[in-house]
């Protein structure tokens, strides 16, 4: 993508109503504008993030089982008057009602809905286990949204909802999730602990949050030391291997892990100084197993291999991929802007053309761009007539991970600049090296 044909709506000064790192350079990148409180439009460079993050998710719960389906946003108020939830659910939901006066809601969750759609279907056991996911906006009416995309009332959710004849089979289920949930966010380069957390209005009696560790985490977590140097598990994992998924969940719980929630101070005092960490950490996903807390009230029963008539089993499974992209720049960063991690960056390489309107640097620019289009480099081309400081600028801000830079005085060498935007080395390569480098 050349950036004089890229909408990049750039910021020079730090907006005033961005509290945390993510938010200012979100808002500096171009990435977002808010349109309302909470409520944001995903301007192209932050939806080339966003799409990338979404596609890790859809590989790996792919990978776990699960199927992909898409629910419509608004939804009955009598789906959730058959779970019980629609008065205890709170002023987060935006309750609506459609011209014919019936009682809508703009889905704040989908356990009532997924449930309805299981039920019209699913009658045997042999249909089961069954995992079904979608990738969804959703709305919660958040009292206070701050903290840009962090906590916003409008968000991209994927949200996923297992189905077994029994606990065994749930667990196994919930397992399976945990296990790719780990892989998840190791892909996105992000260290994500699961901590015991609490059920909240989704209800359920087991539970985990995986958070990353930041200063601007929105609560105080507790953890061993431990998890910082943790493998996760390899591509070619036993999902299916009920022993393998138990014993993977069996040594990632091991250890203590808490959100403040279910801190247990004795239990934390336990472990020995060096190991015991307490920071603030951002959640960057939520399991739950719950049951029969919806299939009881909505009569989701399949018939057993006995014969008879079985409630079944049932977990959900979140992960906010829009909440994503700011952990990951909180955690991603420096003085300068964005470092994106290669797998979500926006585009793998930036290439700066330092003289627009020299023939040479023009010919050599192009040239390479349209070789790494060729070889499916996804490449951003600054080929703006800016100065060149303007467009190191530009470049730092929204993090690529590596800029190849070509000017007059080290093309006359034979020579480009290729800069790695996380370490900051530079190094000067022929024009052979440097495809080499990024097409081999």
């Amino acid at each position: 993508m050349r950036l004089s044909r890229f909408f990049l709506p750039i910021l020079r000064e730090t907006p005033k109503e961005a509290e945390i790192v993510s938010h200012r350079l979100m808002l500096r990148a171009g990435m977002v504008r808010q349109e309302s409180a909470g409520i944001y439009a995903w301007l192209p460079l932050g939806l080339r993030v966003l799409r990338k993050i979404e596609q890790i998710v859809r590989e790996e719960q792919n990978r776990a089982g699960a199927v992909e389906l898409l629910m419509p946003v608004i939804q009955s108020a009598d789906l959730w008057r058959e779970s019980g939830r629609y008065d205890a659910y709170g002023k987060e939901m935006l309750r609506i009602e459609d011209r014919h006066e019936r009682e809508m809601l703009f889905g704040p969750t989908n356990e009532e809905m997924i449930t309805e759609i299981f039920r019209a279907y699913v009658r045997s056991y042999k249909d089961l286990p069954l995992n079904l996911y979608h990738i969804q906006w959703k709305f919660r009416d958040e009292v206070r949204p701050r903290f840009g995309v962090m906590r916003s009332r409008e968000f991209l959710m994927k949200d996923a909802y297992s189905f077994d004849l029994d606990a065994e089979g749930a667990r196994h289920s919930y397992n399976k999730m945990f296990v790719a949930y780990l892989r998840t966010f190791a892909r996105m380069g992000l260290k994500a602990i699961p901590m015991r957390a609490d059920t909240g209005p989704i209800g359920g009696n087991l539970s985990h949050e995986f958070i990353i560790l930041a200063s601007t985490g929105e609560s105080e977590v507790f953890c061993h030391a431990d998890y910082l140097s943790k493998d996760v598990p390899d591509a070619d994992v036993a999902f299916d291997d009920r022993a393998v998924m138990q014993g993977l969940f069996d040594s990632w719980t091991a250890n203590y892990a808490a959100t403040s929630e279910m801190h247990d101070a004795a239990a934390f005092e336990a472990i020995p100084d060096a190991q015991r960490m307490s920071a603030r950490g951002i959640e960057v996903g939520h399991i739950f197993y719950f049951g029969t807390k919806y299939s009881e009230p909505m009569r989701a029963v399949v018939n057993g291999p006995d014969g008879k008539e079985h409630i079944v089993q049932m977990g959900s499974y979140g992960i906010g991929p829009s909440r994503l992209v700011a952990a990951l720049i909180e955690a991603n960063h420096d003085e300068n802007g964005i470092i994106w991690p290669e797998s979500v960056a926006p585009f793998r390489l930036g290439l700066a053309n330092l003289k627009v309107g020299d023939a040479a640097t023009d010919a050599a620019c192009a040239d390479l761009y349209a070789k790494f289009e060729k070889a499916g480099v996804d490449t951003l081309y600054d080929d703006r007539d800016e100065r060149p400081g303007a467009k190191f600028a530009t470049m730092d801000l929204i993090g690529l991970p590596d800029q190849v830079i070509i000017g007059p005085k080290g093309l006359a060498e034979g020579k480009i600049e290729v800069k790695n935007r996380r370490s900051g080395a530079r190094e000067n390569l022929s024009i052979d090296e440097v495809l080499n480098k990024f097409t081999a």
